[in-house]
């Protein structure tokens, strides 16, 4: 882990120097970043859902988020300073290893829930079931769709929409389906699944980073 050195603008450009070939998605991109950045400044959180390899994506994305990923995160002094106070030399030792997070749910990860769902109700409406019970107006949901016409993805945008939730689908080739329903869409210029997926992790990687920039301060 090293100290910040490069400010969200760099971090982006970055991005777009080492993959001329994204320039085409740079406006979606940014304003996906403004959205997710006036979320969690607005006490938000994100919600990231996709399936097979972009089911590893919403957990991979989770993992960056809710702990350090590029740069040093110090906890809120408040809560830093409540740990020492009940707890002492242990809450010390607690605080010196906790880190800064951004809260994040990958809803590919509840198995007891989506089974049951898939069994009594329709497996393809899980995602949609997560985003009524868990969002609320300040969150930001990203669907993610190599295709853009997974039909649990479709569901959980309809689900965001009528909730008020800010919603962003990376996706790859016309954008499918999800060209109708997101409010961003990051369409990279792919059309095969691996090619596709593999222009979806910097895209992702810029944006965790340039929120870490962002939202926390050097240690």
């Amino acid at each position: 882990m090293k100290k910040k050195e490069k400010n969200s603008a760099e971090l982006m450009d970055e991005l777009f120097q080492r993959y001329p070939v994204l320039s085409l998605c740079r406006a979606d991109f940014e304003k996906a970043y403004n959205d997710l950045l006036k979320s969690y400044r607005a006490g938000g959180k994100l919600l990231v859902a996709g399936n097979g390899g972009s089911s590893a994506d919403s957990e991979h994305i989770v993992g960056e988020l809710m702990k350090s990923f590029l740069f040093n995160r110090k906890i809120e002094s408040d809560f830093g300073s409540n740990l020492v106070k009940y707890f002492g030399e242990d809450g010390k030792a607690l605080s010196e290893k906790l880190e800064g997070s951004l809260p994040a749910i990958p809803l590919t990860s509840m198995p007891a829930l989506t089974s049951a769902f898939a069994n009594d109700v329709d497996a393809a409406v899980s995602f949609a079931q997560m985003l009524y019970g868990y969002g609320s107006v300040d969150d930001v949901f990203l669907g993610i769709s190599t295709s853009g016409n997974s039909k649990n993805i479709i569901y959980a945008l309809m689900a965001a929409k009528a909730k008020g939730i800010k919603s962003i689908a990376l996706t790859g080739g016309t954008g499918g389906k999800c060209r109708e329903l997101a409010d961003i869409v990051i369409c990279v210029p792919e059309t095969e699944t691996f090619k596709i997926q593999e222009l979806h992790l910097p895209v992702y990687h810029a944006l965790c980073s340039m929120l870490e920039a962002d939202l926390f301060e050097e240690r």
